[in-house]
């Protein structure tokens, strides 16, 4: 007995040992809207984080042996929930910072909330100018993702180079981030000789159809109708102007907020009826770097995609994993879990060859966005739900 005890005591002794010995692991928050009945964009930024952090706690961690681990919550696309639900991250001891989804009105919202909290709010696909753009000093947002601003040249460029069209014709959200749209394109269009806006209409999140205003549009000469919608209105759009006659059937260029949901099955047949182009900045297809294999690698392992073209929402995929790999950076460069220190080191950080891109310097303290307009391309669905770029160049390396 006495020898029993002298045992348990000694594998207690060292069950205690190892358990003190481990450090306690540094949290990374994502705030997204998971219990979007239609969204794949949240699942897609969890992906990207996940994978880089076992990359990163394989190698050994953070701050000398700390292990990284994420901590979710589901605003459900509403911003009071959201913001909610920043402030009990906020709250959450050694977590650094927080990722968001892909709902920019959310994120602009928050502004006052996270420089009050002082919390690194990291920005992975809301394109929204106002969430970089802001008066907030030192500025706690930092975007890895594409800017409204470069969206509207791009569209204006595709409309004339590939449709030979000067009127377009505007459908966008009445949000911060439909708001944010227009006025991108209302400058790109006056910075472009002979291109014109003829008319732009509003919609709300919801509308039971669009078809009325996406005919006002038309019958006000537009020759390419630029859509600004998530999944629900996109495909609602596609399968109303797949019933008008085809002469009736204007060319869709579209952001991407349609690629952060169920766009394609949503559309279902309809979608093979209408000519749609949509913005990108990073495809799984044709990518033949190491990184790229290796993040398909650990996307089959994990979620069972056979091939790239399986890949829901990439651009999440893509962002979450290069921006989560530049966090572990700013935290080891700051030397703690501290925010206002992780924040700091966000701006002084060195070159990193990411997946997206070799990104020279990723951020700046004037300059909160490490992407660049030379990343948009555009992209088509099949019918297969497979999103395939239009060109061939888009693994360039800037």
């Amino acid at each position: 007995m006495r020898r029993w005890l002298v045992g348990l005591l000694f594998f207690w002794a060292s069950a205690m040992g190892v358990l003190q010995a481990q450090p306690a692991p540094v949290y990374v928050g994502l705030d997204a809207e998971f219990g979007h009945r239609t969204s794949t964009s949240a699942q897609a930024i969890q992906q990207g984080i996940e994978i880089a952090m076992a990359e990163i706690n394989q190698a050994g961690g953070v701050l000398g042996g700390r292990k990284l681990s994420l901590v979710t919550s589901d605003n459900r696309s509403v911003t009071a929930v959201g913001l909610d639900n920043l402030r009990k991250l906020a709250a959450q001891p050694d977590l650094v910072a927080v990722f968001g989804g892909k709902f920019s009105p959310i994120y602009i919202e928050a502004l006052p909330l996270v420089h009050e909290l002082g919390l690194p709010l990291l920005d992975p696909w809301g394109s929204a100018d106002g969430i970089t753009d802001h008066p907030h000093q030192p500025s706690y947002t930092f975007r890895l993702s594409i800017k409204d601003a470069w969206v509207g040249p791009a569209f204006v460029r595709f409309a004339r180079e590939h449709h030979r069209a000067a009127r377009l014709g505007l459908l966008v959200p009445n949000t911060a981030w439909g708001r944010s749209n227009k006025a991108a394109l209302e400058a790109a269009v006056g910075a472009t000789p002979d291109m014109k806006l003829v008319a732009h209409r509003w919609y709300n999140w919801g509308d039971a159809s669009l078809l009325a205003s996406y005919q006002a549009l038309r019958e006000a000469g537009a020759q390419v109708i630029v859509l600004v919608a998530n999944e629900t209105e996109g495909s609602l759009l596609v399968r109303e102007m797949a019933g008008l006659p085809k002469d009736q059937r204007l060319p869709v260029i579209s952001h991407w907020g349609i690629t952060g949901g169920e766009f394609a099955r949503m559309a279902g047949p309809a979608l093979d009826a209408i000519d749609l182009a949509v913005v990108q900045s990073y495809s799984f297809v044709g990518a033949q770097s190491p990184k790229a294999q290796r993040v398909l690698a650990a996307l089959q392992r994990g979620w069972g995609y056979a091939t790239p073209e399986q890949v829901p929402s990439p651009v999440g995929v893509a962002h979450a994993y290069d921006l989560m790999h530049l966090l572990a950076r700013a935290i080891d460069k700051a030397g703690s879990s501290d925010r206002r220190a992780v924040r700091a080191a966000l701006e002084q950080l060195g070159p990193y060859d990411g997946l997206v891109q070799r990104y020279a310097r990723p951020f700046t303290p004037a300059r909160h966005d490490a992407l660049g307009p030379e990343r948009i391309f555009f992209a088509r669905y099949t019918a297969n739900d497979e999103l395939i770029p239009m060109t061939p160049s888009v693994h360039r390396r800037p």
